[in-house]
């Protein structure tokens, strides 16, 4: 009997001790990390433990499929995944699935073009972040790679913020990181012009093909309003007449690359932060 008391006692002190570590872990201990960061690589049982409880934050990256010059078709989408990848960790956040294809109907025309027309994609793109709210998300941060789609993002983004009581943050980069496309390049960018093409350059340097390019493949943008061609006539639009050519200069394309990803996440923590100290749909 005194044997047995004491092998209950001893019992009752482990699972004591084990109870303890528990409540330990749970009070301060570091969360584990999630096996990935992308939802298109988690089970759903991970997933279900990561999502809200440990992550509130999701990248969602979309882009479109149009010609740009003489680098990939589907750079609009390369970019906006490629900066999700590299920012995820810093901003604790996973990664949506891409959204491949957007709105670029002045480019249809061109060989190997698709073009999602408003009616289709505005609806499409309000499900993906409704969806992404519903299964517990509070902070959604759109990085958006293609000028066409803005403005339906953002009209969509406005309904599902308010509908779902979620925080939305639409990021085009190419014009938040207009001061870095002059720091770098000492001039204006342009559609896979220097800004877009060493970008894409430092994600996929293989596919980035310089002896097919000539500079005569490149036109200035027209001011607002003075005409519109559909379809258009280069699939190199410089924002500024005389600057923004591709220069296929390695160094700066890895240097570009690394100052824009710090500058997305930079304003991704901020504007967290900010909504936070608002107490937004916490």
């Amino acid at each position: 009997m005194k044997q047995q008391r004491t092998a209950s006692a001893v019992l009752i002190a482990v699972l004591l001790s084990c109870g303890g570590v528990a409540s330990a872990q749970e009070k301060g201990a570091p969360r584990p990390s999630p096996t990935t960061r992308e939802m298109l690589l988690l089970c759903w049982q991970e997933f279900q433990e990561l999502v809200p409880a440990r992550i509130r934050t999701v990248l969602v990256p979309m882009g479109s499929h149009e010609p740009h010059g003489v680098i990939p078709n589907g750079t609009d989408s390369i970019a906006p995944e490629a900066m999700a990848r590299d920012i995820a960790e810093r901003v604790d956040g996973l990664i949506a699935p891409t959204l491949n294809y957007g709105m670029t109907a002045s480019m249809k025309a061109f060989p190997g073009a698709v073009s999602i027309g408003e009616e289709a994609y505005a609806p499409f793109a309000e499900e993906i972040l409704g969806n992404l709210a519903d299964t517990g998300f509070k902070n959604i941060i759109v990085l958006n790679g293609h000028g066409g789609n803005t403005a339906a993002l953002n009209r969509v983004a406005t309904r599902v913020a308010n509908r779902s009581r979620v925080r939305i943050l639409v990021v085009n980069w190419w014009t938040l990181a207009d001061d870095i496309t002059k720091d770098v390049f000492k001039e204006n960018g342009g559609h896979a012009g220097n800004n877009e093409t060493a970008y894409v350059q430092a994600v996929v340097p293989g596919h980035i093909h310089p002896e097919r390019y000539k500079p005569e493949m490149a036109s200035p943008n027209p001011p607002a309003g003075a005409f519109y061609a559909v379809p258009v006539t280069s699939t190199i639009g410089l924002y500024e007449k005389g600057q923004g050519y591709p220069t296929f200069d390695s160094a700066q394309a890895k240097e570009y690359f690394r100052k824009v990803n710090d500058r997305i996440a930079a304003l991704v923590l901020d504007t967290i932060q900010k909504w936070d100290a608002a107490g937004f749909y916490r």
